[in-house]
């Protein structure tokens, strides 16, 4: 592991490690004890340009050299990862504080988005339609953007850094990679290893790993990306939408959320204890998908509540490297000091807490919420981390209605013993994606992915990949002669 840090530690650029031009490192650390894992030098603006560049260079033989080309690189990546799924492990436990269960639940579905960009390579097709004029042949034809721009967060970023990265590179583009100051390995390094090592060509893939504070717009406002991809905060994603738009860029934005799981009056008590739990606190509750919310039915909100807390308490707290560990740290400590601060907030604001976790250094505890006033703002806010509300309500009517009463619409899950009677609550929720008998944390490579409100523009996954990461051109034939009026 040790060496992935030392060797990894550094800007890819035009197929270069190197370090950064900036006058400042990032210390990447272990956020359970803080063991420095390494030190980056950041990357600057000019770095940007020079990655940008190179991408731009690269990727027009790359689109010439074919899908097939692509696929044999792609194949390759899929196999480094099947390989290297120990060592891939070891750095997500390290860097991200995440638990033996979550890094395997991000291996796998990395796995699953690398397989289907194998796929996706053959996807794209040209199609002849027919015109209404005498003679004429329309052929519309997907050809690749250019330049990718991704932007991965630090909850999931081996995932979330190649669940952009893969499909674009399949579908014929360069990428310019900005992963999160806090996972730059994981996020971003690590990536680049992999299809340096796959065989991609030099400058197609570049990583740059730096921090607002140095570059300010510079790797959204360059000219050369055609598309934008953001996965992070609905504020900063504003923020990118606001530039982009600017630019006539196209974005594609996957923001937080404030998912709610309901548990109405026939549902199977104990599978939904199992399935809320899972969806508040995977991975400490740092999923964009997790459940913020457990509304339960009034009737049956005792037996549940008893039976949820006694569950969660049974959570194993502690060293993430621990198989035995269930919740690991937060990332960082100012997200732990805001998770502390939530939880104390809703307490003064007259919630009772059936479970009070403690916070030492980033490793937050559990805590388990109810009786939050129903007009607190913390209802409808996301928060990172593993902190629940439980909402009892009256009736679907009433389920319906507190759902929707946030400003975001990710994910959600609704439990009953009636499936159709689960479909027809799902249609009335106001969210991209939402799941009958299930948790509320779900991805899969072929479903389109993607929330609505302030979650986000935009869907990745299946074909809306395709659209995501290509573009449409008309090109028309004249086989015989047109007539003009003048």
């Amino acid at each position: 592991m040790s060496s992935y840090f030392t060797d990894l530690a550094q800007q890819y650029i035009d197929g270069e490690w190197r370090p950064g031009t900036g006058s400042w490192d990032i210390i990447d650390c272990n956020p359970y004890d803080g063991e420095k894992l390494a030190s980056i030098t950041i990357a600057t603006v000019d770095e940007i340009d020079q990655a940008y560049r190179a991408a731009a260079r690269a990727q027009r033989d790359w689109a010439a050299a074919g899908a097939f080309a692509r696929r044999a690189v792609l194949e390759k990546a899929l196999r480094l990862v099947e390989e290297r799924e120990q060592e891939i492990t070891e750095v997500i436990i390290a860097e991200l504080g995440g638990t033996g269960l979550k890094a395997a639940f991000e291996l796998h579905l990395a796995k699953e988005f690398l397989r289907e960009s194998v796929n996706l390579t053959m996807r794209p097709e040209t199609k002849v339609l027919p015109s209404p004029d005498p003679g004429k042949e329309n052929r519309l034809y997907r050809a690749p953007v250019g330049v990718v721009g991704v932007i991965s967060p630090f909850n999931f970023p081996f995932l979330l850094s190649l669940k952009s990265v893969a499909p674009a590179l399949a579908l014929g583009n360069g990428v310019v990679l900005k992963p999160h100051q806090d996972t730059p390995v994981t996020g971003g390094s690590l990536v680049a290893k992999i299809f340096e090592d796959a065989g991609l060509p030099p400058g197609l893939l570049n990583v740059i790993i730096t921090d607002i504070a140095e570059i300010g717009d510079a790797f959204i406002e360059h000219p050369v990306p055609k598309v934008i991809s953001f996965t992070g905060s609905d504020k900063v994603g504003r923020h990118v939408a606001t530039v982009c738009a600017g630019q006539f860029k196209r974005t594609i934005l996957e923001l937080g959320g404030n998912s709610a799981l309901v548990v109405l009056d026939d549902a199977d008590i104990d599978y939904a204890v199992d399935a809320a739990v899972f969806s508040r606190y995977v991975h400490q509750g740092q999923v964009c998908m997790a459940a913020n919310r457990v509304l339960v039915d009034r009737s049956i909100a005792a037996e549940f509540t008893d039976k949820f807390v006694a569950k969660v308490k049974s959570l194993p707290a502690g060293d993430p490297s621990d198989p035995a560990t269930v919740i690991g740290p937060v990332i960082n400590s100012s997200q732990a000091e805001s998770i502390s601060s939530t939880v104390e907030q809703a307490i003064a604001q007259g919630a009772t807490a059936l479970v009070h976790g403690t916070t030492t250094d980033n490793l937050v505890e559990p805590s388990v919420l109810t009786g939050l006033p129903a007009d607190s703002p913390l209802l409808r806010q996301e928060v990172f981390g593993p902190v629940a509300f439980l909402i009892p309500f009256d009736g679907e009517e009433e389920a319906v209605r507190i759902v929707n009463d946030t400003p975001y619409g990710l994910s959600g899950a609704v439990h009953t013993g009636d499936v159709e009677r689960g479909v027809r609550f799902a249609q009335r929720i106001d969210t991209g994606m939402f799941h009958v008998n299930d948790g509320t944390v779900h991805d899969e490579p072929l479903v389109p992915f993607g929330g609505e409100k302030n979650s986000g523009v935009g869907r990745l996954n299946g074909e809306t990949t395709l659209d995501a990461f290509t573009t449409l051109k008309w090109i028309s034939i004249q086989h015989g002669r047109s007539g003009f009026p003048f």
